[in-house]
């Protein structure tokens, strides 16, 4: 038996309800791990609310660290005691222990922790990718983030920064403006206070982004459009918004040849080569300080709602952990 968050229902961050379930002993293949950080993410809201939809009644969480407790026959890459890490798969990672698919699993190296580890591998990799992979940046190049202050925001001004990359943020406030400029970022431009495309055309002199990271949505599609210079690039990787609206062709040509991408993690990490690779470059960034992963809150896992309702009310900064 093992205590984690379960639920019913798609819903409110009510319908996140912590259970005794019995998870058994691990198959041939698997591996059982003792949780001690499970990260959270905006994934988790989607996944919660039916906006992605998912088979229930089940978990929630895609994303923990912690030691290898047992392993089921066949199992030969990790033994009892190794510290381990995950992102993605079957969402229920709120708990305080989990079986798993071996294949799932990579190990934490040497100087890194384990909140470490559940707080950067899913958003380290999603930054590895949109940086070194979705799109063609090079250093010197000027790129438009929103949520700057934001745990996929903070690291992605750290990895910008590590290759010379001029990325301008958005975040709400001074003090989230002051957070994402010291993580980073060339330029933060505070949302509350500032018109995000008058910025963008003062800072590039009238000539816009040749990419815009938009995580936002439906609320800046139009804003994320009209930043971009002429042959840019939409890369919509979220939606706390909602949805982005349909794109029309023709808007793209009229709007200066541009280009949009919605893109997933699960696509850029779909081979164990390619899983193996961006969590190996996302922990060696850390070990080697040039990612600092920062924990801006803690709730034990009976607090999986309250974590919920803080992330969507925009009251978080870095990222966000549960103690199993």
């Amino acid at each position: 038996m093992t205590r984690a968050i379960r639920m019913e229902t798609h819903g409110g961050p009510e319908v996140l309800q912590l259970r005794e379930v019995d998870i058994g002993s691990p198959d041939a293949g698997q591996v059982l791990v003792g949780q001690t950080a499970c990260g959270v993410n905006f994934l988790d809201v989607y996944h919660r609310t039916g906006a992605y939809p998912l088979p229930l009644p089940g978990g929630c969480g895609s994303e923990a660290a912690g030691t290898v407790e047992a392993v089921g026959a066949g199992v030969t890459a990790f033994s009892i005691g190794d510290r381990v890490a995950y992102q993605g798969g079957e969402p229920g990672s709120y708990a305080q222990k989990r079986i798993l698919p071996a294949a799932r699993l990579v190990k934490v190296p040497d100087g890194v922790t384990d909140e470490q580890a559940a707080a950067v591998l899913l958003k380290g990799m999603t930054v590895e990718y949109l940086l070194n992979r979705c799109v063609d940046l090079k250093s010197g190049d000027f790129a438009l983030m929103y949520a700057a202050a934001g745990g996929v925001g903070l690291l992605a001004g750290q990895w910008a920064k590590h290759r010379g990359i001029r990325l301008i943020g958005v975040a709400a406030g001074a003090a989230k403006c002051a957070k994402a400029l010291a993580n980073g970022y060339e330029v933060v431009i505070d949302r509350n206070s500032e018109d995000v495309l008058a910025r963008i055309r003062e800072i590039t002199g009238g000539k816009g982004v040749p990419v815009v990271f938009d995580s936002i949505g439906k609320a800046t599609f139009t804003t994320s459009i009209d930043c971009l210079a002429p042959r840019g690039i939409l890369v919509s990787f979220g939606a706390t918004s909602g949805p982005p609206p349909p794109v029309e062709a023709s808007l793209l040509q009229k709007k200066g040849s541009l280009y949009f991408t919605r893109p997933t993690l699960a696509t850029y990490a779909v081979s164990p080569e390619e899983y193996a690779a961006s969590s190996g470059e996302v922990f060696a960034m850390v070990a080697n300080f040039a990612l600092r992963p920062e924990i801006g809150q803690r709730y034990p896992l009976a607090d999986a709602a309250k974590a919920h309702e803080d992330l969507e009310a925009g009251r978080t900064s870095g990222s966000t952990i549960l103690i199993p």
